[in-house]
């Protein structure tokens, strides 16, 4: 894998690994960790993808987005990055946050978006739900809250290597560029769900059937509202379950990669 530094054209930059060769693939992250979290995905599809994995702002070597942003500039700022890519339209992938920024390019950017993939995504919170996680982003934004609370609920006990490596990544992402990104996600779960019905290229969305807050019926109901949506839950994992079951998440890709695309 290559890793450089993107120009983008607001002056800031984007932090980008780059491997393999055919059609392009852009993987966009969740909040607190970066680019290499696509790593077992980076290695099985750069066989015949040219695979890009980019930090997101504020994460690993990205600029930070200015101002007060939510998730809207995410996704602007994740069209900036395919812009400057200069590859024409990508087919485009994201986990947890990174889900709703894939969405919401599909929505708003549908010409530079040629099939969309969402793992873990999350979609219209319960109210609950919607205090939880709002009340963890203002926690963040104190610099208070940890990050054991979160692994706890990302793995089970026999994932000690992978709860490491990801610990390690939230231990080293900039509290401003996490602050900022997990108050988007918090308030993001309803600002394109609206709009699914409007995707025309091939979309999957995939989550754990262990994964409390991603969950299995709000896959369902993202891919229920797409015309050519799928949804898929993979048993017994949680909410990083392209590491936790990369083999399985990779195949699901494959065979979404390699669907016919929806006529105009």
């Amino acid at each position: 894998m290559m890793s450089r530094i993107l120009p983008l054209s607001d002056g800031a930059s984007a932090r980008v690994l780059e491997a393999g060769a055919g059609p392009p693939l852009l993987l966009i992250h969740g909040v607190g960790l970066r680019a290499e979290a696509w790593g077992p995905q980076m290695a099985a599809l750069s066989a015949r993808h040219r695979v890009i994995a980019v930090d997101m702002p504020g994460h690993g070597g990205s600029s930070l987005l200015p101002g007060d942003p939510r998730l809207p500039d995410y996704v602007a700022w994740a069209a900036q990055v395919i812009a400057a890519l200069d590859l024409g339209p990508v087919a485009v992938a994201g986990h947890s946050m990174g889900a709703l920024i894939a969405a919401g390019l599909a929505v708003e950017w549908p010409d530079l978006v040629r099939r969309v993939a969402l793992l873990n995504g999350v979609f219209r919170r319960s109210e609950a739900a919607r205090a939880a996680v709002i009340a963890r982003a203002a926690e963040i934004a104190a610099g208070a809250g940890g990050i054991e609370a979160t692994l706890a609920r990302w793995f089970d006990a026999g994932q000690a290597a992978l709860r490491d490596q990801v610990a390690a990544w939230l231990r080293d992402v900039s509290p401003v560029g996490y602050a900022a990104a997990y108050r988007a996600f918090a308030e993001g779960d309803a600002v394109y769900a609206d709009r699914f019905g409007t995707l025309r290229c091939p979309l999957l969305v995939l989550t754990g059937d262990g994964d409390a807050n991603s969950t299995p019926e709000m896959t369902r109901a993202m891919a229920d509202m797409a015309p050519d949506g799928r949804a898929v839950v993979i048993p017994g994992h949680r909410h990083m379950v392209n590491l936790t079951a990369p083999e399985a998440v990779t195949t699901h890709l494959q065979r979404w990669l390699a669907s016919e695309e929806t006529p105009a």
